[in-house]
Protein backbone atom coordinates (compact mmCIF):
# COMPACT_ATOMS: atom_id res chain seq x y z
CA UNK A 1 0.00 0.00 0.00
CA UNK A 2 0.96 3.20 -0.43
CA UNK A 3 0.27 6.17 1.59
CA UNK A 4 -0.04 9.74 0.56
CA UNK A 5 0.43 11.98 3.57
CA UNK A 6 0.22 15.87 3.17
CA UNK A 7 0.93 16.96 6.91
CA UNK A 8 -2.08 19.06 8.57
CA UNK A 9 -1.59 22.19 8.36
CA UNK A 10 -2.13 23.34 4.77
CA UNK A 11 -3.72 22.24 1.87
CA UNK A 12 -1.68 20.60 -1.15
CA UNK A 13 -4.10 20.20 -3.83
CA UNK A 14 -1.38 19.74 -6.46
CA UNK A 15 -0.05 16.05 -5.40
CA UNK A 16 -3.32 15.17 -4.06
CA UNK A 17 -4.38 15.38 -7.89
CA UNK A 18 -1.19 13.62 -9.22
CA UNK A 19 -1.64 10.76 -6.67
CA UNK A 20 -5.53 10.69 -8.11
CA UNK A 21 -4.23 10.77 -11.46
CA UNK A 22 -1.87 7.80 -10.29
CA UNK A 23 -4.24 5.58 -8.49
CA UNK A 24 -6.87 5.48 -12.10
CA UNK A 25 -3.55 3.90 -13.74
CA UNK A 26 -2.50 1.85 -10.70
CA UNK A 27 -3.33 -1.37 -9.13
CA UNK A 28 -1.89 -1.02 -6.08
CA UNK A 29 -3.55 0.02 -2.90
CA UNK A 30 -3.54 3.87 -2.34
CA UNK A 31 -4.71 5.73 1.29
CA UNK A 32 -5.05 8.82 1.62
CA UNK A 33 -4.44 11.43 4.58
CA UNK A 34 -5.19 14.86 2.55
CA UNK A 35 -5.99 17.05 5.24
CA UNK A 36 -9.02 19.53 7.03
CA UNK A 37 -8.70 22.24 3.82
CA UNK A 38 -8.56 20.28 1.08
CA UNK A 39 -10.08 21.83 -2.00
CA UNK A 40 -9.45 18.64 -4.33
CA UNK A 41 -11.02 15.17 -2.82
CA UNK A 42 -9.76 12.12 -4.76
CA UNK A 43 -11.86 10.16 -6.89
CA UNK A 44 -9.29 7.18 -7.44
CA UNK A 45 -8.32 6.09 -4.21
CA UNK A 46 -9.45 5.88 -0.25
CA UNK A 47 -8.68 8.74 1.98
CA UNK A 48 -9.55 10.82 4.84
CA UNK A 49 -9.14 14.05 6.16
CA UNK A 50 -7.32 13.32 8.98
CA UNK A 51 -6.63 10.65 11.48
CA UNK A 52 -5.85 9.77 14.87
CA UNK A 53 -2.30 9.57 16.25
CA UNK A 54 -2.94 5.58 16.51
CA UNK A 55 -4.43 4.83 13.10
CA UNK A 56 -1.16 6.86 11.74
CA UNK A 57 1.07 5.09 13.11
CA UNK A 58 -0.85 2.20 11.72
CA UNK A 59 -1.32 3.32 7.96
CA UNK A 60 2.67 3.93 7.94
CA UNK A 61 3.21 0.97 9.50
CA UNK A 62 1.95 -0.91 6.90
CA UNK A 63 2.37 1.26 3.92
CA UNK A 64 5.11 0.17 1.83
CA UNK A 65 5.89 3.65 0.53
CA UNK A 66 5.23 6.83 2.05
CA UNK A 67 4.51 10.06 -0.30
CA UNK A 68 4.69 13.00 1.06
CA UNK A 69 4.72 16.99 1.07
CA UNK A 70 8.74 18.06 2.52
CA UNK A 71 7.53 18.37 6.21
CA UNK A 72 10.10 17.03 8.09
CA UNK A 73 8.25 15.72 10.62
CA UNK A 74 6.83 13.21 8.31
CA UNK A 75 10.76 12.31 6.78
CA UNK A 76 11.77 11.35 10.30
CA UNK A 77 8.62 9.24 10.31
CA UNK A 78 9.23 7.33 7.55
CA UNK A 79 13.16 7.04 9.32
CA UNK A 80 11.45 5.97 12.44
CA UNK A 81 9.66 3.19 10.64
CA UNK A 82 11.93 1.86 8.07
CA UNK A 83 9.99 3.40 4.95
CA UNK A 84 10.99 4.78 1.49
CA UNK A 85 9.33 7.99 1.47
CA UNK A 86 9.07 10.27 -1.51
CA UNK A 87 9.06 13.83 -0.57
CA UNK A 88 6.90 16.38 -3.26
CA UNK A 89 8.10 19.89 -1.83
CA UNK A 90 5.31 22.63 -1.51
CA UNK A 91 6.14 25.79 -3.77
CA UNK A 92 5.66 29.51 -3.09
CA UNK A 93 4.85 29.61 -7.07
CA UNK A 94 2.02 28.02 -6.66
CA UNK A 95 0.74 29.60 -3.84
CA UNK A 96 1.46 26.24 -1.44
CA UNK A 97 3.50 27.55 1.16
CA UNK A 98 4.93 31.68 2.18
CA UNK A 99 8.27 30.20 0.88
CA UNK A 100 10.30 27.79 -0.88
CA UNK A 101 11.95 26.02 2.11
CA UNK A 102 11.19 22.68 1.49
CA UNK A 103 12.93 22.99 -1.97
CA UNK A 104 15.36 23.62 0.21
CA UNK A 105 14.91 20.22 2.58
CA UNK A 106 14.62 17.94 -0.89
CA UNK A 107 18.18 19.58 -1.83
CA UNK A 108 19.50 19.32 1.40
CA UNK A 109 18.20 15.71 1.80
CA UNK A 110 18.22 14.27 -1.81
CA UNK A 111 20.66 11.32 -2.04
CA UNK A 112 20.30 10.25 1.30
CA UNK A 113 19.03 6.45 1.67
CA UNK A 114 15.62 6.04 0.92
CA UNK A 115 14.23 9.74 0.49
CA UNK A 116 13.23 10.19 -2.94
CA UNK A 117 12.79 14.03 -3.91
CA UNK A 118 10.39 14.72 -6.67
CA UNK A 119 9.33 17.91 -7.80
CA UNK A 120 6.82 16.76 -10.78
CA UNK A 121 4.32 14.01 -11.75
CA UNK A 122 6.47 12.59 -14.05
CA UNK A 123 8.98 12.06 -11.59
CA UNK A 124 6.61 10.82 -9.44
CA UNK A 125 5.68 8.02 -11.40
CA UNK A 126 8.86 7.35 -12.15
CA UNK A 127 9.51 6.41 -8.61
CA UNK A 128 6.84 5.26 -7.83
CA UNK A 129 7.55 2.32 -10.82
CA UNK A 130 10.78 1.77 -9.27
CA UNK A 131 10.18 -2.26 -8.12
CA UNK A 132 12.47 -1.66 -4.77
CA UNK A 133 12.73 1.15 -3.23
CA UNK A 134 15.22 1.51 -0.71
CA UNK A 135 14.65 1.86 2.93
CA UNK A 136 16.16 5.15 5.02
CA UNK A 137 18.64 3.67 7.90
CA UNK A 138 16.43 3.93 11.12
CA UNK A 139 16.95 6.23 13.96
CA UNK A 140 19.45 5.29 16.39
CA UNK A 141 17.59 4.43 19.39
CA UNK A 142 20.45 3.06 21.07
CA UNK A 143 20.89 3.51 25.24
CA UNK A 144 23.52 5.89 24.70
CA UNK A 145 21.25 8.25 22.58
CA UNK A 146 18.23 7.20 25.16
CA UNK A 147 20.75 8.56 28.13
CA UNK A 148 22.15 11.56 26.48
CA UNK A 149 18.02 12.49 25.76
CA UNK A 150 16.88 11.72 29.44
CA UNK A 151 20.35 14.24 30.74
CA UNK A 152 18.82 16.67 28.32
CA UNK A 153 15.44 16.57 30.23
CA UNK A 154 16.28 16.16 33.51
CA UNK A 155 18.61 18.97 33.11
CA UNK A 156 16.24 21.54 31.64
CA UNK A 157 13.36 20.36 34.09
CA UNK A 158 15.50 21.86 36.65
CA UNK A 159 15.76 25.47 34.55
CA UNK A 160 13.73 28.45 36.40
CA UNK A 161 11.06 30.12 34.17
CA UNK A 162 11.03 33.98 34.41
CA UNK A 163 8.62 34.83 36.49
CA UNK A 164 5.94 37.58 34.97
CA UNK A 165 6.39 41.06 36.80
CA UNK A 166 3.21 42.99 38.43
CA UNK A 167 3.47 46.33 37.57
Amino acid sequence: MILLTIGTQLPFDRLVREMDAYAASSDEDIFGQIGKAAGYIPQNFAHCLTMNPKEFEQKFASARVIVSHAGIGTILTARKHGKPIIVFPRQAKFGEHRNDHQLATCQQLGGKAGIYPVENADMLRDVLSLPNLEAPAPIDESPDRAGLLNGIRHFTSGLQRPRASIS
